[in-house]
């Protein structure tokens, strides 16, 4: 099981675990999921449930990760398999995505 700590501005918002190549969930932290102020992470998960489950990486993660060109050089960066999404993720989302939300490698 791999899994990554999702921060959302900084703040940690909730842990993403890939159970299986297809089993994925995410579950919001209990802080941050209390707290009405924090926002949700993604329009697609909002904070009215507190654990979400996915038989594929989630399409607001998926959305994170690089293409083409950037995609094949970070592969050999971090020799990872072009289809390993859930690595890339783990790999490259702890710093300087496109939001918010930042992923970092447990």
């Amino acid at each position: 099981m791999r899994e990554g700590l999702v921060y959302e501005n900084g703040r940690l918002a909730g842990r993403i675990s890939e159970i299986s190549p297809k089993e994925y969930v995410f579950r919001y932290d209990d802080d941050y999921f209390a707290d009405k102020n924090a926002p949700a992470i993604s329009l697609t998960m909002p904070k009215n449930k507190q654990i979400y489950k996915s038989q594929y990486l989630f399409p607001f993660f998926f959305n994170m990760l690089s293409e083409g060109h950037n995609r094949t050089v970070q592969a050999k960066i971090h020799k990872l398999d072009m289809d390993d999404d859930f690595g890339f993720l783990l790999a490259t989302c702890h710093t300087d995505t496109p939001g918010s939300v930042t992923v970092k490698k447990i």
